[in-house]
Protein backbone atom coordinates (compact mmCIF):
# COMPACT_ATOMS: atom_id res chain seq x y z
CA UNK A 1 0.00 0.00 0.00
CA UNK A 2 1.33 3.40 -0.96
CA UNK A 3 2.00 5.91 1.84
CA UNK A 4 -0.72 8.24 0.58
CA UNK A 5 -3.46 5.57 0.54
CA UNK A 6 -5.64 4.73 3.52
CA UNK A 7 -8.69 2.60 4.32
CA UNK A 8 -11.70 3.75 6.30
CA UNK A 9 -14.82 2.07 7.67
CA UNK A 10 -17.68 3.20 9.86
CA UNK A 11 -17.38 0.25 12.21
CA UNK A 12 -21.15 -0.31 12.50
CA UNK A 13 -21.37 -3.16 10.05
CA UNK A 14 -19.76 -6.50 9.34
CA UNK A 15 -18.81 -8.05 6.04
CA UNK A 16 -16.60 -10.57 4.35
CA UNK A 17 -15.18 -7.90 2.02
CA UNK A 18 -11.75 -9.02 0.85
CA UNK A 19 -9.71 -5.95 1.80
CA UNK A 20 -6.72 -7.11 -0.21
CA UNK A 21 -8.85 -7.23 -3.38
CA UNK A 22 -10.54 -3.93 -2.51
CA UNK A 23 -7.15 -2.24 -2.16
CA UNK A 24 -5.82 -3.83 -5.36
CA UNK A 25 -8.89 -2.61 -7.26
CA UNK A 26 -8.38 0.91 -5.89
CA UNK A 27 -4.73 0.96 -6.88
CA UNK A 28 -5.54 -0.30 -10.40
CA UNK A 29 -8.07 2.41 -11.25
CA UNK A 30 -5.93 5.30 -9.92
CA UNK A 31 -8.81 7.56 -8.81
CA UNK A 32 -9.11 9.47 -5.51
CA UNK A 33 -11.64 7.23 -3.78
CA UNK A 34 -13.32 3.84 -3.78
CA UNK A 35 -16.54 2.96 -1.98
CA UNK A 36 -17.72 -0.60 -1.50
CA UNK A 37 -21.18 -1.11 -2.97
CA UNK A 38 -23.40 -3.80 -1.47
CA UNK A 39 -26.91 -5.14 -1.96
CA UNK A 40 -28.48 -5.63 1.45
CA UNK A 41 -31.52 -7.75 2.12
CA UNK A 42 -34.73 -5.79 2.23
CA UNK A 43 -36.48 -5.55 5.61
CA UNK A 44 -39.79 -5.90 3.79
CA UNK A 45 -41.37 -8.14 1.21
CA UNK A 46 -41.44 -7.01 -2.40
CA UNK A 47 -44.47 -7.11 -4.66
CA UNK A 48 -44.13 -6.79 -8.41
CA UNK A 49 -47.43 -6.00 -10.05
CA UNK A 50 -48.84 -5.27 -13.46
CA UNK A 51 -52.36 -3.94 -14.01
CA UNK A 52 -53.31 -4.64 -10.40
CA UNK A 53 -52.20 -8.28 -10.51
CA UNK A 54 -49.21 -9.44 -8.46
CA UNK A 55 -46.76 -11.18 -10.77
CA UNK A 56 -44.05 -11.77 -8.16
CA UNK A 57 -44.10 -12.02 -4.38
CA UNK A 58 -40.68 -12.05 -2.73
CA UNK A 59 -40.33 -12.05 1.06
CA UNK A 60 -37.34 -9.95 2.14
CA UNK A 61 -35.37 -10.28 -1.09
CA UNK A 62 -31.87 -9.01 -1.74
CA UNK A 63 -32.07 -5.55 -3.28
CA UNK A 64 -31.42 -5.82 -7.01
CA UNK A 65 -31.91 -2.20 -8.06
CA UNK A 66 -28.48 -0.64 -7.60
CA UNK A 67 -26.23 -0.78 -4.59
CA UNK A 68 -25.82 1.10 -1.34
CA UNK A 69 -22.76 2.42 0.46
CA UNK A 70 -21.31 -0.57 2.30
CA UNK A 71 -19.08 1.60 4.49
CA UNK A 72 -15.68 0.25 3.41
CA UNK A 73 -13.59 2.90 1.64
CA UNK A 74 -10.12 3.42 0.20
CA UNK A 75 -8.85 6.98 -0.28
CA UNK A 76 -5.74 8.58 -1.72
CA UNK A 77 -4.23 11.70 -0.17
CA UNK A 78 -5.65 13.73 -3.08
CA UNK A 79 -9.13 13.14 -1.60
CA UNK A 80 -8.20 15.79 1.01
CA UNK A 81 -9.23 18.51 -1.44
CA UNK A 82 -12.86 17.43 -0.96
CA UNK A 83 -12.72 17.81 2.83
CA UNK A 84 -13.02 20.96 4.90
CA UNK A 85 -12.29 21.87 8.52
CA UNK A 86 -15.91 23.02 8.90
CA UNK A 87 -17.68 21.04 11.65
CA UNK A 88 -20.60 20.65 9.26
CA UNK A 89 -18.49 18.71 6.77
CA UNK A 90 -20.19 15.30 6.40
CA UNK A 91 -18.28 12.70 4.38
CA UNK A 92 -21.39 11.40 2.61
CA UNK A 93 -22.53 14.86 1.57
CA UNK A 94 -20.28 17.40 -0.17
CA UNK A 95 -17.00 15.44 -0.14
CA UNK A 96 -18.26 12.23 -1.74
CA UNK A 97 -20.85 14.02 -3.87
CA UNK A 98 -18.20 16.35 -5.34
CA UNK A 99 -15.76 13.46 -5.74
CA UNK A 100 -18.44 11.59 -7.75
CA UNK A 101 -19.21 14.68 -9.84
CA UNK A 102 -15.50 14.97 -10.63
CA UNK A 103 -15.53 11.28 -11.69
CA UNK A 104 -12.96 10.46 -8.99
CA UNK A 105 -15.17 8.05 -6.99
CA UNK A 106 -15.18 4.41 -8.03
CA UNK A 107 -17.32 1.54 -6.75
CA UNK A 108 -16.04 -1.85 -5.67
CA UNK A 109 -18.94 -4.28 -6.12
CA UNK A 110 -19.23 -6.68 -3.20
CA UNK A 111 -21.70 -9.52 -3.60
CA UNK A 112 -20.69 -11.40 -0.46
CA UNK A 113 -22.00 -11.02 3.06
CA UNK A 114 -22.76 -7.56 4.44
CA UNK A 115 -24.96 -6.56 7.35
CA UNK A 116 -25.24 -3.26 9.19
CA UNK A 117 -25.73 -3.12 12.94
CA UNK A 118 -27.82 0.03 13.23
CA UNK A 119 -30.60 -1.30 15.45
CA UNK A 120 -31.12 -3.74 18.29
CA UNK A 121 -32.81 -6.02 15.77
CA UNK A 122 -29.61 -6.00 13.68
CA UNK A 123 -27.58 -6.79 16.81
CA UNK A 124 -29.82 -9.75 17.64
CA UNK A 125 -29.52 -11.12 14.10
CA UNK A 126 -25.72 -10.84 14.07
CA UNK A 127 -25.38 -12.18 17.61
CA UNK A 128 -27.50 -15.21 16.74
CA UNK A 129 -25.35 -15.85 13.66
CA UNK A 130 -22.21 -15.62 15.81
CA UNK A 131 -23.56 -17.83 18.60
CA UNK A 132 -24.63 -20.56 16.16
CA UNK A 133 -21.35 -20.56 14.24
CA UNK A 134 -22.94 -19.10 11.09
CA UNK A 135 -20.97 -15.84 10.91
CA UNK A 136 -19.84 -15.39 7.27
CA UNK A 137 -17.74 -12.38 8.22
CA UNK A 138 -15.50 -14.52 10.42
CA UNK A 139 -12.75 -15.19 7.90
CA UNK A 140 -9.96 -16.08 10.34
Amino acid sequence: MKGDTFLLTYGDGVSDVDLTRLLAYHERHGRSATVTGVRPRSRFGELIASDGRVTEFNEKPEIHQGRINGGFFVFNRQFDKYLSADEGCVLERAPLERCATDRELMIYDHDGFWQCMDTFRDFELLDQMWQTGRAPWKTW
